[in-house]
C-alpha cells in the first residue's frame, strides 16, 4: 500500500451510476484522496492491471460483470489492496457474502460523505494495523529461529539444544523458573521452531484471569450458559486449533479446574461452558510455573496425574544472575531493540555495574531497565548516570567474580549461593556437591526443596 504520510492514497472507484461517481469522487478528493474512475467492471479492472491504487470502491450490481466477479478478480492479482462494495439497500446479504470473499467492507446506497469517508479511512487503519502485525510477527519470529538465538552461558546454551530437540515434535513441554527468566519465549521458540509454526501461538496467564472467567476462557460458551452470555464464544484452546496453546503460570489454576484440564489433555476434545457438544481440539500444550509444582502436589495443591502430563519434558530456566556471560549479549540485544539503531554503545563502568548486579526480576528487570536507559542516554552511549539507583549503588548480591558481596547479610541468600555453586562445580552430581559443602546428602536436597532449586 502506499505510504499515507508521503502521498494521497489512490483510490480506484468502479460504479455504472455517472451522477453517484461524480459525488463521490468529489467527496473523497475534498478530503485529499486520488480518485480514478471506471464505469463497469471490465474497465474498472484493466485500469487496476494497469496502475496502482491503494482502495477499491465496487458497486455489486453492473451491466457486464458483477462486483463479485470484479472482488474476485483483483483477489487473484493482489491480496492487499483493500476492497470495499457498494450496495443498494435490498442487496446487503450480497455485501457480506462479498466479505466472506474478501472484501474488507461494504457502503449500503444511500449513504452520507461522512459514512463514506468513516468507512474508507477505517478500512485503511485497520489493513495498516494488519500489516505492521505481521510486519512485527515476521521479525519477532526471525529473532527466535534457534540459528538467531544466542547464549554465552552454558546453562543457556544447554536450554536452547533442548528448545531444538522438543521443537521436532509435539511432546508436552513444562518450563520453569524464576519470574522474568523469559518462560513466554522460550515457549514462542518452540512454536515457531515446529512444524506447527504457521498455526497459531496463543497465550493464557492463568493468575490473571478471574476465576468465574478462567474455564469459559479456555473452552469457550455457548450463548445463554450464565449471564452476559450473549453469544458463542470460542475459548482459548480452539483458537490453538492446529498450533501451540501456552498455559503460563498454570501452578494458579484452580483444582476444579485442573481437573477439566486434565481431561482435554487425556482426551483431545473441548466442551464448552453451557454446551452439549464436544469439539475435538489439535494444539500442542506448553505450560510454565514459577512454583514448585513438586511441592504443590506433595501439598496437595496441585493434582499429581495433571503434573505427570504437562511434566513430559521439564525444560528450567536459571536466574540470570546464575548465567552472567549472557548479560552483555542480552544488553545489546535489548539497545538494537529499543534504540532502532546499530551505533549505540555502554561505557565499560556501566556494563561492570550491569555485571556485579543480582537482578532479583531477571531478563525481564533488564529489559526494563534498557527500555529506560536508551530513553535517557546522550550520544548514544550507555553511563552510570542513565542507571537505576540499585544497579549504581551495588544492591545486594553476587559479584562479577562469583563472591557474595560482604554488606549481604541475608543468610539464606548466602546459603542459596554457597548449594548453586557446589552444584556447578560438581556439574549436578549432587552427592559430590554435598560433600563440597561438607553435609549429608539428604541436608542439600532438603535445603534444595525449600528454596525450590531443580535438581
Amino acid at each position: 500500500m502506499t505510504e499515507t504520510r508521503n502521498k494521497p492514497l489512490r483510490i480506484l472507484l468502479i460504479d455504472d451510476d455517472v451522477n453517484l461517481n461524480r459525488v463521490i469522487r468529489y467527496q473523497l478528493e475534498q478530503h485529499g484522496y486520488q480518485v480514478e474512475v471506471a464505469y463497469n467492471g471490465n474497465e474498472g479492472l484493466q485500469l487496476f492491471r494497469e496502475k496502482p491504487f491503494d482502495v477499491v470502491l465496487s458497486d455489486i450490481r453492473m451491466p457486464d460483470i458483477s462486483g463479485i466477479d470484479v472482488l474476485k478478480a483483483i483477489r487473484a492479482i493482489d491480496q492487499q489492496v483493500i476492497v470495499i462494495m457498494i450496495t443498494a439497500y435490498g442487496t446487503v446479504e450480497q455485501a457480506i457474502h462479498a466479505c466472506n470473499l474478501g472484501a474488507d467492507d461494504f457502503l449500503t446506497k444511500p449513504f452520507s460523505q461522512t459514512q463514506l469517508i468513516f468507512v474508507v479511512e477505517k478500512a485503511v487503519q485497520y489493513r495498516k494495523l494488519q500489516t505492521e502485525n505481521q510486519s512485527l510477527r515476521a521479525m519477532v519470529d526471525r529473532e527466535l529461529q534457534l540459528d538467531n538465538m544466542v547464549a554465552a552461558s552454558p546453562e543457556m546454551k544447554r536450554v536452547l539444544n533442548l528448545v531444538k530437540k522438543v521443537s521436532r515434535s509435539d511432546i508436552t513441554v513444562l518450563l520453569t523458573g524464576e519470574s522474568g527468566t523469559g518462560k513466554e519465549i522460550i515457549a514462542r521458540a518452540i512454536h515457531v521452531n515446529s512444524h506447527r509454526r504457521e498455526g497459531p501461538f496463543v497465550t493464557v496467564n492463568c493468575a490473571a484471569i478471574p476465576e468465574n472467567l478462567l474455564e469459559s476462557e479456555l473452552f469457550g460458551h455457548v450463548k445463554g450458559a450464565f449471564t452476559g452470555a450473549l453469544k458463542d464464544r470460542k475459548g482459548k484452546f480452539e483458537l490453538a486449533n492446529g498450533g501451540t496453546i501456552f498455559l503460563d503460570e498454570i501452578g494458579d489454576l484452580k483444582p476444579e479446574l485442573q481437573a477439566k484440564l486434565l481431561r482435554v489433555i487425556q482426551e483431545r476434545e473441548i466442551e464448552p461452558v453451557g454446551g452439549e457438544e464436544r469439539i475435538p481440539i489439535d494444539v500442542r500444550i506448553i505450560s510454565a510455573t514459577n512454583h514448585n509444582l513438586k511441592k504443590l502436589v506433595d501439598e496437595g495443591a496441585f493434582r499429581e496425574d495433571l503434573y505427570f502430563r504437562i511434566n513430559v519434558i521439564n525444560i528450567h530456566l536459571p536466574p540470570l544472575r546464575n548465567r552472567r556471560a549472557d548479560i552483555p549479549l542480552l544488553i545489546q540485544h535489548f539497545i538494537r531493540q529499543y534504540s532502532g539503531e546499530e551505533d549505540w554503545r555502554i561505557s565499560p563502568e556501566a556494563l561492570q555495574l550491569m555485571e556485579r548486579y543480582s537482578w532479583p526480576g531477571n531478563v525481564r528487570e533488564l529489559e526494563n531497565v534498557i527500555q529506560r536507559a536508551v530513553l535517557l542516554a546522550e550520544n548514544r552511549l550507555i553511563t552510570p548516570e542513565v542507571l537505576p539507583e540499585a544497579i549504581v549503588q551495588g544492591a545486594p548480591g553476587a559479584s562479577a567474580d562469583g563472591q557474595v558481596a560482604m554488606d549481604d547479610l541475608n543468610l539464606e541468600r548466602h546459603i542459596r549461593h554457597l548449594i548453586e555453586t557446589a552444584l556447578k562445580r560438581a556439574n549436578g552430581n549432587q552427592s559430590k556437591a554435598a560433600e563440597m559443602l561438607g553435609i549429608p546428602r539428604h541436608k542439600l536436597l532438603y535445603q534444595m526443596k525449600k528454596m525450590g532449586l531443580a535438581p
